[in-house]
């Protein structure tokens, strides 16, 4: 196993980046591997108990039936934040910036405890994490295979391409574009979006994942979780 993780970004946010990092995260520990996830900023949190909750991780790790405990929470999303915006903004407001040398640094630290990190960013590709590092540069720090996961409504053709050009100037590996349909509602144009995506997104790799009304039961969807595995098999095979 030479790749170490794989990183879940999103055309902007409530995209559905969650539900494929929960899904991919699933799929890796069915398959046998040692697999975490990794929020590494998360704004929007909640407290409870005195502690900022961190409701995405907390997804993944609940259809997966983990739970570590905070000194572990620590190390897989290391910088949380009541406020919910940009990081960018939320450390400024909150004068802790998050950066990109301590969000890998708690990343080394957390393979004494797996062999592979599902890691999943906040928004989109060019999302500022303080004054001087976006989102992209810990993409290319860590220099993993990519998903983008983007939506399937009107407007996502041009969000995608852009997002695409903008990790492929970078050199990163796309492993695929992941379609997500957030409404039942089926037109020409949700039909014909994955299909412009392919044709003009320069050969990179398109599926579907269908409108699921309630997240919570993705994991439980066998068309959903048969995506997934393949795209974990997928993943593994990038140097």
């Amino acid at each position: 196993m030479n790749t170490r993780g794989v990183f879940v970004t999103g055309t902007g946010t409530g995209v559905g980046k969650t539900v494929v990092a929960a899904g991919l995260l699933k799929a890796f520990r069915d398959s046998g591997i040692s697999a975490l996830p990794v929020k590494p900023v998360q704004t929007g949190c909640l407290e409870i108990d005195g502690i900022l909750s961190a409701p995405d991780l907390e997804f993944s790790l609940r259809v997966s039936d983990l739970e570590p405990g905070e000194p572990l929470m620590d190390l897989m999303c290391p910088f949380r934040y009541s406020p919910a915006c940009s990081p960018h903004l939320a450390g400024r407001m909150t004068g802790v910036h998050p950066d990109v040398e301590a969000i890998i640094g708690k990343m080394n630290q957390l393979y004494d405890s797996c062999n592979f990190i599902v890691a999943e960013g906040a928004g989109g590709v060019l999302v500022p994490l303080n004054n001087s590092e976006k989102m992209l540069d810990l993409m290319v720090e860590l220099s993993w295979p990519v998903i983008l996961v983007a939506r399937g409504d009107l407007g996502t053709i041009n969000h995608s391409l852009l997002s695409l050009a903008v990790l492929r100037n970078a050199g990163l590996q796309i492993a695929a574009v992941v379609v997500n349909h957030l409404t039942e509602k089926i037109s020409v144009v949700t039909i014909d979006n994955p299909r412009a995506i392919a044709l003009y997104g320069g050969s990179v790799r398109v599926m579907e994942i269908p409108h699921m009304r309630n997240p919570e039961e993705s994991v439980r969807n066998p068309s959903f979780m048969e995506s997934m595995s393949g795209l974990s098999l997928r993943i593994m095979e990038f140097p």
